[in-house]
């Protein structure tokens, strides 16, 4: 079983706060410098490189974007938006600019959001050649509209590479759970970076466990990393992975969501299911047309991986998602140990998890195993001797744990217990 340590929320928040101010797009020395930081906490990651032009699937690797400076000043030298104390401030993949523009001009470069006007939006351009920069809505009505401003970007897109990472930690099964979250967001702490800190902190648990299940952990640039991993390793995922889950915006202090693979019957989507049915948390459940995240790849038809996401907050559903709201304050230690507790919780019952089957013809003799009253009173009522033949009933090898657990109306730890009991006394095994 795994266990969380009491100050993984404190120590995930700690790498949390020395990531959030790397400049990450989906390419690019962000990605490496985020990629290389938990290299140190995980030394067995490995570290990816594909060549920038390179097809993968109906994709090519995209160019490296590199930027250095980005600024808006006046005529008179006042700086208006500095890159350097938010890089939300350039629109993600911009090109370079050096020039002098009228408001009109420049105003069809600017990005607000009305609705939120002290936050600074999260705009990209990853495939098409555009520039512009983000700014607070209340910043932009403060711009003087008869003045003459200049825009600067000191960027360039170059022949490069696109970086992933991967981790596999082998159990007595070759059989896979893929786990897998994204690293191509600049500073926004629950969309970008609570899904790789809590994915550190759950391989270093699973690094020190003899767990049943082989595990692959992946980070990747959203999308095209995605799409370029699969392009690699898709006969192997194929034949392995038994089921797997996206980790993103999961570590705020909201509520918890299950957003479920596209076939939605698979072992780990009834797995989560039925544990947000049986837990206190409340786990709001949406349907595959609700997708966003790296679900669509892996789910994708020809792909058809048993993949799901779990989040708190789903993305999209809290006002702070892509804008300078998502901050260090908003993902807290608590938050993120509630995100890892969910993972936890859902793969603690997938590694203890089978399918039993019954060992006898007929009803079985409980009593000469010590296992049922021997005195046949009416007030005599042992209440786990009835489950356990309750669950010999059903155990005709159709059947895992939660399957038996969903139709007798109980506790899963409750009915593994006993399951393993009745597998003690040789009246069980497992298929």
């Amino acid at each position: 079983m795994l266990k969380i340590g009491a100050n993984s929320g404190i120590e995930m928040h700690r790498w949390l706060t020395d990531l959030f101010p790397m400049n990450r797009s989906i390419t690019g020395q962000g990605v490496r410098e985020t990629l290389n930081y938990l290299k140190n906490i995980l030394p067995d990651l490995n570290i990816i490189s594909v060549a920038s032009g390179e097809k993968v699937f109906d994709w090519n690797i995209p160019e490296e974007w590199v930027i250095n400076e980005a600024w808006i000043k006046d005529l008179e030298g006042n700086v208006v938006v500095d890159f350097s104390k938010s890089n939300l401030h350039v629109v993600n993949y911009s090109t370079a600019i050096d020039e002098k523009l009228s408001f009109s001009e420049l105003s069809k470069h600017l990005y607000f959001i009305k609705e939120q006007p002290s936050l600074i939006p999260y705009v990209t351009s990853y495939y098409k050649k555009h520039w512009g920069f983000c700014i607070e809505y209340e910043r932009f009505k403060k711009l003087d509209k008869n003045q003459t401003y200049h825009a600067y970007i000191d960027a360039e897109h170059i022949y490069g590479e696109l970086n992933f990472a991967e981790l596999v930690i082998k159990g007595k099964s070759d059989k896979e759970m893929l786990i897998s979250s994204y690293v191509c967001h600049p500073s926004m702490a629950n969309n970008e970076l609570s899904g790789p800190v809590v994915l550190t902190q759950l391989a270093k648990m699973l690094s020190d466990k003899d767990n049943y299940y082989t595990y692959r952990l992946i980070l990747v640039p959203e999308t095209i990393g995605a799409i370029t991993y699969l392009s690699k390793n898709l006969p192997t995922l194929k034949m392995k992975t038994i089921g797997g889950f996206v980790l993103t915006c999961i570590g705020d202090e909201g509520g918890y969501s299950y957003l479920p693979s596209r076939a939605g019957n698979s072992m780990i989507d009834k797995v989560v299911r039925f544990y947000s049915n049986r837990t206190s948390k409340n786990i709001k459940q949406y349907s595959w047309l609700d997708r966003g995240s790296d679900e669509r790849q892996f789910c994708a038809p020809g792909v058809d991986l048993p993949v799901c996401s779990l989040m708190r907050t789903k993305y999209g559903e809290y006002p702070e998602y892509h804008t300078s709201g998502d901050d260090l304050s908003f993902v807290t230690p608590a938050g993120l140990y509630g995100g890892l507790e969910f993972v936890v919780d859902v793969l603690n019952i997938v590694e203890t998890n089978f399918t039993p089957i019954v060992n006898q013809l007929c009803e079985p003799q409980l009593g000469k195993r010590n296992l049922y009253p021997n005195l046949s009173i009416k007030e005599n009522r042992n209440l786990n001797a009835r489950l356990m033949l309750d669950i010999l009933s059903i155990s005709d090898g159709t059947k895992d744990i939660v399957d038996i657990s969903i139709d007798l109306k109980e506790d899963y730890y409750t009915v593994r217990d006993l399951v393993t009991i009745l597998e003690r006394n040789k009246l069980i095994r497992r298929v």
